[in-house]
């Protein structure tokens, strides 16, 4: 993925809560411009989705970049039926599951090998560049922990445990029942160590950090494929 500079941020705290679908509006009225802000806004739980079904940073920004670029290709089907966010979600879901299959089919690593790679992250005592800005250690280990988890509690813990979206929200984006969504998350938080449950509770919201490098990166991508501001 090549890397282009980044387009001015927007003044973001003056678009503080002023609403997606309001924002949409006004994207879709021409404002080309405020799609930024939407990018921004959900920068950070793209990632984090993506990366919880893919455990890979990079092709995570590639699944977020396709996102956005489709949701801004059909932003006239959104019908506002569900959340701008939820309808967002399930756009990188849906992304993020196929790149996975196409994987699988060509012989990606095994869950063996995923997990040797995570814990040898862990372990090695040089965090790649982006986490050298936090070296937390017990963040990491948190984070091994979540990735640890199989794929269908995985998705699930991370949508409602750290992104905080609700059972009915997680269960949209994720095309499974609210009951399931209830029932993975239960076997998902059984299956993290005890004394890891306590401390995620309060460290979740910071695992997975999404620097500002990479939502620069993401956004200025975006405005490249649909043909702003290049």
């Amino acid at each position: 993925m090549s890397l282009v500079a980044p387009v001015p941020i927007l003044d973001r705290a003056a678009w503080d809560g002023i609403p997606d679908e309001e924002i949409v509006e006004r994207v879709r009225a021409g404002e080309t411009a405020l799609y930024e802000v939407l990018m921004r806004r959900y920068n950070q739980r793209l990632f984090r989705v993506a990366v919880s079904i893919l455990r890979d940073d990079a092709e995570a920004e590639d699944v977020m970049q396709e996102t956005y670029v489709n949701a801004y290709q059909h932003l006239n089907q959104f019908a506002g039926l569900a959340k701008f966010s939820t309808w967002l979600t399930k756009i990188a879901v849906n992304e993020a599951l196929a790149r996975l299959r196409r994987r699988e089919r060509m012989g990606g690593e095994s869950d063996l090998e995923a997990n040797s790679r995570i814990m040898n992250n862990v372990t090695s005592g040089i965090p790649d560049p982006e986490r050298q800005a936090s070296d937390h250690q017990l963040r990491l280990v948190i984070e091994a922990s979540i990735d640890s988890l199989p794929d269908m509690y995985r998705s699930v813990f991370v949508l409602r445990a750290v992104e905080g979206l609700s059972a009915a929200e997680t269960a949209a984006c994720l095309d499974i029942g609210e009951e399931a969504v209830k029932t993975r998350l239960h076997r998902a938080r059984h299956m993290l160590q005890k004394d890891l449950r306590r401390r995620a509770s309060v460290l979740s919201a910071e695992a997975f950090p999404f620097h500002l490098s990479r939502c620069d990166r993401v956004v200025a991508g975006v405005f490249q494929k649909i043909g702003f501001g290049v």
